[in-house]
């Protein structure tokens, strides 16, 4: 019960800090600090919040402006994220996963919607998933660890 209901909470999180205001603006399009992002780290300490996170990020996409592209491959990109986070060995590299799959598979389709050079969308969705998953996300294992969290 406990793993469900930690599924559960991160899908309602992910959802929460996508399209609530202020964090709609900064979500979507082009150029973008998905702040829900952060908790793409959470794969590392609890392999069962993959599912949470692909549920989250679903419902968030579905919500979105971007439409069906942003909605299947999105979400199958979080969720491949969230198995090869589960499978990192050392904390510093949680955060590595989302930024990469998110830049380089995010950037296939908000290239041609928005018309932006490949590499250019590859940098701007690089940054802002650097900001959510260092800044944030590894903040976030960080104070976990210190309270005594570790890996399931």
């Amino acid at each position: 019960m406990e793993k469900l209901s930690r599924m559960g909470l991160v899908a309602a999180l992910y959802v929460v800090l996508t399209v609530m205001p202020p964090f709609y603006a900064l979500s979507y399009g082009p150029i973008q600090i998905r702040v829900s992002e952060c908790l793409t780290v959470l794969p590392f300490l609890f392999p069962e919040t993959i599912w949470g996170l692909t549920a989250g990020c679903l419902i968030a996409n579905t919500l979105g402006n971007v439409g069906f592209h942003d909605i299947v491959f999105g979400t199958l990109f979080t969720l491949m994220a969230g198995f090869l986070t589960a499978r990192v060995k050392k904390n510093w590299l949680a955060p590595l996963p989302p930024v990469l799959i998110n830049s380089f598979g995010v950037s296939l389709y908000l290239s041609p919607l928005f018309k932006v050079p490949y590499f250019y969308s590859v940098l701007y969705i690089m940054i802002g998933e650097a900001i959510a998953c260092y800044g944030i996300g590894f903040s976030l294992l960080q104070v976990l660890k210190r309270r005594g969290i570790t890996r399931r």
